[in-house]
């Protein structure tokens, strides 16, 4: 049992530490694009299902109450939180459109919507996409594997190179927290902490 431990935290170490080091910049691109939006009035949206869900909702949590810093509140807001919501749209319009549909009611140009999907195929969360898009929202998307549809969706992927979906999504979390510190530094002038990239999507 102790070997097999050992083998699950040197692979999501290992993962995890590989894909920081080989995405850094991108990361930091992106924290100042989120750091933008918050800075402009904007927010930022997230959605994803099953663990990503989770995801979803500890990283806007992350945002609105607190990272590292005390700081004002930062407008985020998981599309994953509302039953009502959910299982309305589920109902009357089917489990890909829950979603899709509060990108429609709540997303408006200037903002950026966070898709996460462990294999880059989930419908609802494309649906999601597509929605944004066309209002004009910038997408990121966090998946694995090959990245599937959604890398190919958004406007910028960080795919994670692994088939095994807790090593995925114990990656997407990192990356997560390392845009909830660097975002929040951003915001309280200390721009030396993204290493001066900038995000050209």
């Amino acid at each position: 049992m102790e070997e097999r431990i050992r083998a699950i935290f040197e692979e999501s170490a290992g993962l995890t530490l590989r894909f920081g080091r080989e995405n850094a910049t991108r990361i930091a691109a992106m924290a100042r694009c989120m750091a933008d939006v918050l800075r402009g009035g904007g927010k930022i949206l997230f959605c994803g299902n099953g663990g990503s869900a989770a995801d979803a909702q500890h990283l806007a949590a992350e945002f609105v109450n607190r990272f590292h810093r005390d700081r004002r509140a930062l407008a985020a807001l998981a599309l994953t939180t509302d039953t009502s919501v959910l299982t309305s749209i589920g109902n009357d319009s089917g489990f890909d459109r829950i979603f899709s549909r509060q990108v429609e009611a709540l997303a408006r140009r200037g903002d950026l919507l966070v898709a996460i999907s462990t294999s880059g195929n989930s419908p609802n969360v494309l649906r999601a996409v597509e929605a944004a898009r066309a209002l004009g929202v910038v997408t990121v998307g966090l998946c694995g594997g090959s990245g599937g549809a959604l890398a190919v969706a958004v406007d910028e992927a960080f795919v994670v190179p692994s088939e095994v979906t807790p090593r995925i999504q114990e990656a997407h979390i990192t990356v997560g927290h390392a845009w909830c510190a660097l975002t929040e530094d951003l915001l309280a002038g200390n721009s030396g902490a993204a290493n001066g990239a900038t995000y050209a999507g």
